[in-house]
């Protein structure tokens, strides 16, 4: 796993870069905020390949359960795939209802998630 660090207004955001998985368990992703917390940053990028399927799979509320973390934790979270691959439309919708509160973001390209938190 590799963290690159960009900064924006005085914000300093992590984008987590892995060849593998990083998130299996709702474990894993407090591990990976509480990681990056502890270095400094105020924001996390992660991409969707880094996650298990089982996150997308809402039945399993691994994605509720990681977000929720994020949430209360005041961490902002943006992950950057392509989700028109899911076929399910709670999932869209959890998508669309996470890009309103512009804390937690489903981007397509690492740029959208910078500008989301430059605003």
């Amino acid at each position: 796993m590799l963290i690159k660090s960009h900064h924006i207004n005085d914000i300093k955001i992590a984008e987590v870069i892995s060849e593998g998985l990083l998130i299996h368990s709702a474990q894993d992703g407090l591990d990976l905020m509480g990681d990056v917390y502890y270095q400094g940053f105020d924001k996390v990028i992660i991409y969707e390949k880094n996650i298990t399927p089982d996150f997308f799979d809402l039945k399993t509320k691994m994605a509720g359960d990681i977000l929720q973390k994020f949430s209360n934790y005041r961490i902002a979270l943006a992950i950057v795939g392509d989700f028109s691959k899911y076929e399910s439309k709670s999932l869209k919708d959890f998508i669309f209802e996470s890009n309103k509160t512009k804390h937690i973001n489903f981007v397509a390209m690492l740029e959208e998630a910078l500008e989301n938190f430059s605003k």
